[in-house]
């Protein structure tokens, strides 16, 4: 696997993860509307993530 690749996945799983937390964290403070955009970008940036994975697969 390429290592900007490596790189590049490495950053979009750690975006996810700090979503995902900033949207649960939100969520038990009530406030809906901002947990829900988060929830929105954390399945964007999965979305980045695994398009990140495929190309490096296919780049192999």
């Amino acid at each position: 696997m390429n290592s900007a690749f490596s790189v590049l996945m490495i950053i979009a799983m750690l975006l996810v993860l700090g979503s995902l937390g900033v949207g649960l964290f939100a969520m038990t403070k009530g406030d809906s509307r901002f947990s829900n955009k988060m929830m929105r970008l954390r399945i964007g940036l999965q979305a980045v993530a695994l398009l990140l994975f495929f190309l490096a697969l296919s780049t192999k």
